[in-house]
């Protein structure tokens, strides 16, 4: 895309009256429905990527290690008692 950008100000900038051209102009209203369609596909993968870390680490993940300390040390008091 960018080698036909170049082209086109190169062709433009011949002759006795320069053309002047901007890179907005070249783009077509579908390719800027498309740019905007990516980028809200990229901000909802984002999110859910960002859901998927805050459930793995604060809902499965920090239970777990206070289960396991919990866990330790009831059998430590355990064997405590009984020993």
């Amino acid at each position: 895309m960018t080698d036909i950008t170049d082209l086109s100000k190169i062709i433009a900038s011949k002759g006795d009256n320069p053309l002047v051209l901007s890179p907005v102009n070249l783009q077509s209203q579908e390719d800027l429905e498309l740019e905007r369609k990516l980028r809200e596909l990229k901000f909802k993968q984002e999110l859910r990527k960002d859901w998927i870390l805050f459930i793995v680490r604060d809902v499965v993940i920090f239970p777990a290690a206070i289960l396991f300390i919990l866990a330790v040390s009831g059998y430590s008091l355990f064997i405590q008692i009984h020993g």
